[in-house]
Order: structure tokens, then C-alpha cells, then sequence
């Protein structure tokens, strides 16, 4: 099972580009801004480079979690001790992958575990942390559905391409 680097970085993008849509005032952007108590002044604060840069960085940390939830031959790779001891595996690993290693590598099939992801892990964080913080469910309603379509589009991606 060969991975393909590009995909990585591809779906990393996912966040930024779902980000524009979601964001934006004629979408979701201004029940955000009030929900959030901030102003579109505050938005122009900041360094857009270091926001747009460190944000694609966290979205390749995350692909290294989401390629794992959804390419189900990764932990056949890792029970015979990862990519190095693949030389050294047994026969049957070979046999194994020779029938199963491209099985459910699937845009739709990535896209049902991002899904997943997002509901069952993104969400409940998002609103952990939002109930705390005494936000309202419309700004939780807002980041979970970024989150859940972000991660839905980043595992179908990874899934089918990786």
C-alpha cells in the first residue's frame, strides 16, 4: 500500500478552502460573528500569513489522525510493525494486501468516516469546550457543521487518493 504524499497536502487545504465558504458573511459568517462577539474590524486585526500558515500546518497534523480512521490497512501495516518491516513480514501479510489493500479506499467511504469524525469526535469537543466558555448552541451549531463537512471532505479525499 503505497501512499500518495499529495494527498496530504490536498486535503490539508480542505480547511482553508470549506473555511472561505462556511465564513463567509452570506453563509454562515455573520450568525458566526455575532455569536462569537466579534466585528469584521477585528477580523482585519492580526497576521492573515501567520493565521493562513499555521492553520494549514494543524490541518497536516490532522490528516496524519484522518488518514488512519479511514484507510483500514493501516493498522494491518501496523501490526507487522509498520512501513519499516514490510521487507521482512510474512507471506500471508503479502497474500493479505494482495487481496484486501486497496478494500474500501473510496472517496465515499473516507467521506462516511470523516463524517464520523466529525460527529462523534469534533463535535462533542467543540461543545465541551463552548459550554464552558458560555456560548451559544448556534455558535456551536456553526463550528460543528464547519468542522463535520471539513472532515468529511478531508477523509474522502485522503480515502480515495492517499
Amino acid at each position: 500500500m503505497e501512499m500518495t504524499l499529495i494527498a496530504f497536502f490536498a486535503s490539508a487545504l480542505t480547511t482553508l478552502v470549506t473555511g472561505f465558504i462556511w465564513y463567509n458573511p452570506k453563509v454562515f459568517g455573520t450568525i458566526w460573528m455575532r455569536e462569537a462577539r466579534i466585528t469584521p474590524d477585528d477580523l482585519k486585526k492580526g497576521s492573515m500569513l501567520k493565521i493562513f500558515g499555521l492553520t494549514y500546518i494543524f490541518s497536516l497534523m490532522m490528516t496524519i489522525i484522518v488518514s488512519a480512521l479511514t484507510i483500514h490497512q493501516s493498522g494491518a501495516i501496523g501490526m507487522v510493525g509498520g512501513p519499516p518491516m514490510l521487507e521482512s513480514a510474512k507471506p500471508s501479510f503479502s497474500a493479505f494486501m494482495a487481496d484486501y489493500g486497496t478494500a474500501y479506499r473510496t472517496f465515499k467511504h473516507g467521506s462516511l468516516h470523516g463524517f464520523l469524525t466529525g460527529v462523534f469526535f469534533a463535535f462533542p469537543m467543540l461543545a465541551i469546550n463552548s459550554l464552558f466558555e458560555r456560548k451559544s448552541w448556534k455558535y456551536i451549531f456553526v463550528h460543528a457543521g464547519y468542522w463535520i463537512l471539513t472532515l468529511t471532505i478531508m477523509g474522502g479525499i485522503i480515502c480515495a487518493w492517499a
